[in-house]
């Protein structure tokens, strides 16, 4: 070990002394008594050549996870302590967490182990405590967080570069630091040794700290710093929405208007496979449907991709086991292949890449590829889903994963060879199918990027800088390409409708839109009902609905969901509706028979059916309640019988519900036995202070008819019924 002479960086050498530490213990292998020995070995001459800093926290700095501010010379001493020093937008820094639980979990304060998180921002939107608030609670960090807005101990040690980890004795005397993420079995055994060492000394002290967790994350909305919302493809069915809500570790799958359909996993963190209440996911990202029944999540702190079946309700592990892995190539197949911190996920169909020619090209098989923004290593992968040629004519097997753009090294570099370009924590993913091009949010170099999904070729859009080196090159500016700027991006979604690209501005608080033909950058602005104008605050995911018209927005750190307007620019809160019981899945409740029989003469096809049900509420304190699902479906007789709209929701405020059936067309008798319609009532009430749901079915004989003589041919019927509604009743009575 190298001492410090006169004038020398105290980190350089502090440096120095740890990679040779580092390279003893790789040279020892397994060989656990040889590793104890040379970091017992180090110990002893670095406590005694060091010396305690003079560095310590300024006053005046905002502190997370206590209640008062610690300090290195006063509550920190008798201590080990690991400085973390990292920026939450950085996936490296974000790695190293569950490293240091686990040591913390293992050592706890009273042992004589504390982590301290200095907060070193890179972007100035991570300059904001209340940002920084928000990163604490949503990466569930519980050790004590300084918001070093001033970089003054970052400069006072000499830090340079995220993440760092300094470990201090309890004199305050620097012993080792480890740049990078560092590997848990070598940083457990640094803290276990240098517990052991100071222990034996007489040296570490038993008292606590005053631990007070931080919580800002509201419960109105049930969401928990959503990250990505993504919508159904394909089907005649209403749109179904995916949202990852990331910090209760569970993905919903809403309707339009806001009512969740299935609630999958939460709300604590795990990795378990199993049916939607078994199985658990750990800050789940990315999302993405394959048609109706199938949904992809980019399982962040799992290290994997996770598969939800809609129509089983249940969710199994297609690539990853949990376990961050460092592969940059990739080949292998479910949990046999490690991948870090997937992001962002799209599904993409394409034809065999081989250039082989067929008559009808719409008889040429598609195929399935699952493209997956592999943010922990800066790098593009793909799931092939069936077996696939693609770029180069290059073969892929049924469910392999392969890394197919970037280097791995965390840089800005567009080529059109997709393994020689470099992304820099690639976070958000959207195709355009119209010219067969993916966009990416690359968020550490601040810019929007595009990679050509027939060659590979890697293509600037907008922001950040032309040196590919440069991933400092931020700010909030519209304007053209290079000119545009941004401050780290996690979210992008294109509108075929209007050929622009929607992107989630994270740490500028904005939602901005790019013309994909001239690369240039506006600001969206977006009006609430009180016409002021929305603000943010770090929104991370964006999808479209079918029409183009309608933006949904995942507002991160405000934990709710938004729709926007794309036409008139008003916004307005996507407010949650979570089923009442899912035991009213279970039965059909009342039925209320109806006594009388309708008479319906179809006999040119052109009559109708119409029904319309009145709510009356017979207690003048019943009401529907505001803002909970009211639901309807309607049970035709037979696939002959039509109506436009078989299932809904009630309007609230009308009270009523009016249908238009069409019969099948034909020449009935009077003797003819009567079909059954049946509507079905799902709905949630409020009598004065107390609410209940009302489950019942309304069932009406019809007979159709000839009875030409009697009517005009073709007429239409109508009927009423009024429905009361009490807590106590139920009762069905027509005019």
């Amino acid at each position: 070990m190298s001492s410090s002479p006169e004038g020398q960086d105290m980190m350089e050498v502090l440096a120095s002394n740890s990679n040779q530490l580092a390279d003893d213990l790789c040279s020892a292998g397994s060989n656990a008594a040889k590793r104890q020995k040379y970091v017992m070995d180090y110990l002893k001459v670095a406590d005694r050549e060091s010396k305690s800093v003079t560095a310590d926290f300024p006053d005046g700095l905002d502190w997370f996870n206590v209640s008062e501010p610690l300090s290195l010379q006063g509550s920190l001493r008798g201590k080990v302590v690991v400085l973390d020093f990292f920026t939450y937008c950085c996936i490296n820094c974000m790695h190293i967490l569950p490293n240091l639980k686990r040591l913390e979990h293992l050592y706890p304060i009273e042992q004589g182990l504390v982590v301290v998180g200095v907060h070193s921002a890179k972007f100035r939107n991570e300059k904001d405590s209340a940002n920084i608030r928000a990163a604490v609670e949503r990466y569930e960090i519980t050790h004590p967080v300084v918001n070093d807005s001033v970089t003054a101990m970052w400069r006072q040690l000499r830090v340079q570069c995220w993440p760092t980890l300094m470990i201090l004795g309890p004199r305050a005397n620097p012993l080792l630091v480890i740049m990078g993420e560092g590997n848990y079995e070598d940083l457990k055994l640094y803290i276990g040794s240098t517990l052991r060492y100071y222990r034996e000394k007489g040296e570490l002290l038993q008292h606590s700290l005053p631990i007070n967790l931080s919580q800002t994350a509201g419960l109105a909305s049930n969401l928990k710093f959503p990250g990505k919302i993504a919508r159904s493809e394909g089907g005649n069915d209403e749109d179904l929405y995916a949202v990852s809500d990331s910090g209760n570790h569970r993905v919903l799958i809403i309707e339009a208007n806001g009512t969740v359909r299935h609630t999958v996993g939460g709300k604590a963190s795990g990795f378990v496979d199993g049916s939607f209440k078994q199985a658990r996911f750990n800050a789940p990202q990315g999302v993405a449907f394959r048609g109706l029944d199938t949904v992809f999540v980019a399982d962040n702190e799992n290290h994997a991709i996770r598969r939800i079946d809609l129509t089983e309700r249940t969710v199994s592990t297609i690539v990853g086991n949990g376990v961050q892995g460092n592969d940059r190539t990739g080949g292998k197949g479910g949990r046999e292949q490690p991948i870090s911190s997937p992001w962002d996920v799209a599904l993409y169909t394409t034809r065999d890449l081989d250039m082989s020619f067929h008559v009808d090209e719409s008889k040429a098989p598609l195929k399935e590829v699952l493209l997956v923004a592999m943010a922990g290593i800066h790098q593009i992968w793909a799931v092939f889903l069936q077996d696939t040629i693609w770029w180069k004519f290059k073969k892929y097997p049924a469910g392999s994963c392969w890394a197919i753009a970037g280097s791995g090294h965390e840089q800005n570099r567009n080529t059109s060879y997709p393994h020689s370009a470099a992304f820099a924590q690639p976070s958000g993913l959207a195709i355009n199918r119209e010219v067969k091009e993916m966009y990416l949010a690359d968020s550490e170099s601040s810019a929007i990027r595009k990679i050509s999904l027939t060659d590979g070729k890697v293509l600037a859009v907008a922001g950040g800088d032309r040196n590919p080196l440069d991933l400092f090159a931020f700010g909030d500016v519209d304007g053209k390409q290079y000119a545009a700027k941004f401050q780290h991006p996690l979210g992008v979604a294109y509108n075929s409708k209007d050929g622009c690209i929607y992107v989630a501005d994270t740490y500028n608080h904005k939602v901005k839109k790019i013309d994909a033909t001239t690369n240039c950058a506006t600001t969206c602005e977006f009006r609430e009902a009180n016409g002021a104008i929305k603000q943010f605050n770090e929104p991370a995911g964006l999808c479209l609905d079918r029409t183009g018209q309608l933006l949904f927005i995942a507002d991160t750190n405000n934990h709710e969901l938004f729709v926007a307007n794309l036409f008139d620019s008003t916004i307005r809160p996507l407010k949650l509706h979570f089923p009442v019981a899912e035991a009213m899945d279970c039965g059909t409740g009342t039925v209320l028979r109806s006594q009388k029989l309708i008479k319906l003469y179809p006999r040119s096809g052109n009559a109708t059916l119409r029904l319309v049900f009145d709510f009356a509420f017979p207690e003048t304190s019943t009401k529907l309640t505001e803002g909970a699902p009211q639901r309807w479906s309607l049970a035709l007789p037979s696939t002959e019988w039509g109506c436009e709209q078989t299932k809904g929701t009630l309007d609230v405020s009308v009270r009523s519900l009016a249908l238009q059936m069409a019969p099948p067309a034909g020449v009935f008798t009077t003797n003819g036995n009567p079909v059954t319609v049946d509507v079905a009532f799902k709905l949630n009430l409020c009598e004065g202070d107390v609410c209940f749901p009302k489950e019942f079915t309304v069932r009406l004989d019809v007979q159709l008819c000839d009875g030409a003589a009697q009517v005009v041919e073709g007429s239409d019927t109508q009927e009423r019924c009024q429905v009361q509604l009490s807590r106590a009743k139920v009762l069905l009575k027509h005019d």
